[in-house]
């Protein structure tokens, strides 16, 4: 990471004991007779240094312990979070890591300890590794569990820690993820959600993150009957957010970014105003232009879909470059001035660690209420989820425009980066994925 968190980790390394199933095993290649099958091989997507990710032939997991399910996947995606990866601004990644944290499977083995589940079950995992039974887990808060991430760092740098992650860094456990033909899901009777007949791979997989993670950002920030909302960022997660203010009552929702994403999400609801700022005029701010478009007040709701590793001005930049900050205070300090007072203000895209020139000042003197989404407690939503995908209620299609292979991930990584090819939401598909679904993008090979 930077400068300061480097400090907190020279004085947090090692584990905590009080974890209760094996981490930093995101290599399985590196301790095949320990943590995976010799024998047996599978593709997976690696993390082989910043910028640089592999299609590999490694070993295929194994359970390790007696309540792992191990699964054969049949669908995955790529989300904004793994370009933080890729980009390496997330501390702990080490060369190997398997990637991928959303994901969808069949039942193929499981230990002893695993009593819901049956061999051939369609089931979709949290992106996060809960226990089930700590503090949080008892809540359903699964992204806090207190017993599936050993590392200390995270520990010290925030005050607390998060549940373990599935192929994110050593820093959230380090457990292999699911951009693989197979994968190890620890706590299988806690973690893995099984997807009935009539909600395809296509629909279910997004129950992982985005279904929940966009839920939880206008549920967790506060959206109202006859709110109006600003959402920052028009990719998935943002697009997400946006239809569920709606759901929620929302009046209006206005999307702010900068590329053809925003012309995307209006044609699948004509309903969302938008907000291209580079096209804006000299002098105008994002701020003023939300002001002039709510009543010279702002909306009530602002949500930050982006992430913070994105400076706009050169100040940002060259302290990112240097190791000055972790994340840019940008976008939130355009929220915090753009609502209301007394408004309401979510961050559900990642920050990382440390910011500069955050404008407290008007967050205090305006009473806005600043929200920190944290990663969405997937356990908490999901079966309600599940329902209102069957209803019709929530269409994970609308942002789903490409089918891709295993065999491409490395080339699809940098395409979503660039956001080329109108590629907003892809699905992922193994030798294991069933045909394509009625309504859903045939296969494009890279």
């Amino acid at each position: 990471m930077m400068s300061q968190a480097a400090l907190l980790a020279e004085k947090a390394m090692g584990h905590d004991k009080n974890a209760i199933t094996a981490q930093d095993i995101t290599n399985p290649a590196l301790d095949p007779g320990k943590y995976g099958d010799p024998n047996v091989k599978m593709k997976a997507l690696c993390w082989m240094g910043k910028n640089t990710v592999q299609v590999l032939t490694v070993p295929k997991p194994k359970v390790v312990e007696d309540n792992d399910v191990i699964l054969k996947v049949t669908g995955s995606t790529v989300c904004g979070s793994d370009l933080h990866l890729l980009h390496g601004s997330i501390v702990e990644m080490q060369k190997g890591d398997i990637l991928g944290h959303e994901f969808c499977g069949i039942v193929d083995d499981m230990g002893p300890k695993v009593t819901n589940l049956q061999k051939g079950d369609r089931v979709v995992a949290s992106f996060q590794i809960a226990c089930g039974d700590c503090y949080y887990c008892k809540q359903k808060l699964s992204s806090m569990c207190e017993r599936t991430n050993a590392n200390t760092i995270e520990n010290g740098m925030y005050g607390g820690r998060t549940a373990g992650m599935f192929g994110y860094s050593h820093f959230t456990g380090g457990f292999a993820g699911g951009q693989a033909e197979y994968v190890r899901v620890p706590f299988g009777n806690v973690n893995l959600l099984k997807l009935p007949d009539d909600v395809p791979d296509e629909k279910g997989l997004y129950l992982s993150d985005v279904i929940s993670t966009s839920w939880n950002a206008v549920v967790d920030t506060g959206v109202f009957e006859g709110d109006v909302v600003a959402v920052w960022g028009a990719g998935p997660i943002g697009q997400m957010a946006a239809e569920f203010a709606f759901l929620r009552g929302a009046s209006r929702v206005i999307v702010i970014d900068c590329n053809w994403r925003l012309d995307f999400i209006k044609e699948k609801n004509p309903k969302i105003e938008t907000i291209n700022f580079k096209e804006l005029p000299s002098g105008t701010t994002v701020t003023s232009k939300l002001k002039e478009m709510v009543n010279n007040r702002g909306p009530d709701v602002a949500i930050e879909c982006v992430a913070g590793e994105y400076p706009k001005s050169w100040t940002h930049t060259i302290e990112l470059a240097m190791g000055l900050e972790n994340d840019t205070s940008e976008i939130v300090n355009e929220m915090i001035t753009s609502v209301r007072n007394f408004g309401r203000c979510g961050i559900t895209g990642v920050y990382a660690g440390f910011t500069n020139h955050f404008n407290i000042g008007a967050l205090m003197e305006r009473g806005i209420r600043l929200i920190g989404n944290g990663q969405a407690p997937v356990h908490r939503y999901w079966e309600d989820l599940l329902k209102k995908i069957q209803s019709g209620e929530i269409d994970p299609l609308k942002m789903l425009t490409h089918r891709v292979s295993i065999d491409d991930m490395d080339k699809v990584y940098y395409k979503f980066e660039k956001k080329e090819d109108g590629m907003q939401k892809v699905f992922v598909e193994t030798k294991f994925s069933f045909p394509p679904a009625p309504g859903t993008p045939q296969l494009t090979r890279y």
